[in-house]
C-alpha cells in the first residue's frame, strides 16, 4: 500500500493533498495538522470529490505527527509550528518538524514543498543527518514549469513543447542554461530574435514565487516516484550537493534522477562559459 503524509493543512497542504489524491498514484493520503478540525474538513471535502473526479485514493486527517509512520513519502507543506511553510514560515520550526518526523519514519522520501524551503532542505541533511538522497525540494520544478509556460506564450506553442533546466539558488541566484533551451525540437536561439529573447529573460524574476497550485503539481510529480514507479530522469528539484558542480553541503536547484528511495544521481548540465561562471557564482554565494 503506497502512502503519502502531508504535514500541514493550510493553503499549500490542501492543494497538494487534492492534487495527489486526484492523480490516483497513491492508495492513501494522510493530511496531518495540529489543527485537526481544519485537516478533517479539507480531507472530507477532497474525499467527497472522488466520485466526480473518479479517483479511489483514501484521504484521512490526523492531528499527530506519528501518523506519518509507514508513509513512502512525507511532504513538508504548511504547519502550525512553522506558520505557512509555503509562504515564508520559520526555517527553524520547519527543521524541528523534520527532526520529529524522522523519529517516526526513517525511510520516507521528504519533499519540502514551499517556495522558501531551500535552507530547510540543506539543514535537514547537514544538521539532522538525514541522507541527502531522501530530502528534496519542489520549488525548482514549479519554477521550471512556470518558465516553460512563459516561453510557450512567447512562441505560441504548448508548454509541453518547451524543454529547459533550472539551476543555482533561486530566487536570489537562479541560472537558466538558455543555450540548451529547446521548443518543438529547435534551439530557442533559432526561434527568437534578440529583442524577444531579452524580453523573455526580463520576465524570469516575475514568476517567483510559484503559486500553491504549481507547487502542488510539482510536489505530486516528485512524490509519485516513491509509489513504485521505475526511476525517472530529468526532474528539477532542490538537492544537497556532495561534490557535484564543485560544491558540497549546499542545497541547489539541479536536475536529478529519482527512484523510490529518492535521488540516485544529479545530472550535470552542458553549459557555456558564461553559464558556468553564473552557476559557480550562485553556488558560492
Amino acid at each position: 500500500m503506497s502512502i503519502v503524509a502531508i504535514l500541514g493543512a493550510g493553503t499549500l497542504g490542501g492543494a497538494i493533498a487534492h492534487k495527489i489524491a486526484s492523480r490516483g498514484r497513491f492508495n492513501a493520503v494522510r493530511l496531518i495538522d495540529p489543527a485537526a478540525g481544519i485537516a478533517a474538513g479539507k480531507a472530507l471535502d477532497i474525499q467527497q470529490s472522488a466520485a466526480i473526479e473518479r479517483f479511489g485514493t483514501r484521504v484521512t486527517a490526523h492531528g499527530d505527527l506519528d501518523a506519518a509512520a509507514g508513509a513512502d513519502a512525507a511532504v513538508l507543506a504548511d504547519t502550525a509550528e512553522s506558520g505557512d511553510a509555503g509562504e515564508g514560515g520559520s526555517a527553524d520550526a520547519a527543521v524541528d518538524t523534520l527532526r520529529r518526523l524522522h523519529r517516526f519514519n526513517h525511510r520516507a522520501v521528504i519533499v519540502c514543498a514551499g517556495a522558501p524551503q531551500r535552507p530547510v532542505v540543506e539543514r535537514a541533511v547537514t544538521e539532522l543527518g538525514i541522507p541527502r538522497r531522501q530530502v528534496i525540494g519542489a520549488a525548482p520544478a514549479a519554477l521550471q514549469s512556470a518558465l516553460r509556460a512563459i516561453v510557450a506564450v512567447e512562441l505560441r506553442c504548448a508548454p509541453a513543447d518547451v524543454s529547459l533546466a533550472v539551476l543555482g539558488r533561486p530566487p536570489e541566484r537562479p541560472v537558466v542554461p538558455w543555450s540548451e533551451v529547446t521548443a518543438r525540437g529547435y534551439a530557442l536561439s533559432r526561434l527568437l530574435d534578440a529583442a524577444a529573447f531579452a524580453r523573455l529573460q526580463a520576465r524570469v524574476p516575475l514568476v517567483w514565487p510559484p503559486g500553491p497550485y504549481t507547487l502542488a503539481s510539482a510536489t505530486a510529480r516528485l512524490c509519485e516516484t516513491t509509489a513504485g514507479q521505475a526511476g525517472t530522469r530529468g526532474l528539477a528539484c532542490y538537492a544537497v550537493l556532495d561534490g557535484e558542480l564543485g560544491a558540497r553541503g549546499v542545497a541547489a536547484a539541479v536536475t536529478v534522477e529519482l527512484d523510490a528511495g529518492g535521488v540516485t544521481r544529479i545530472i550535470e548540465p552542458a553549459l557555456t562559459g558564461r553559464e558556468l561562471v553564473a552557476l559557480e557564482t550562485a553556488l558560492a554565494g
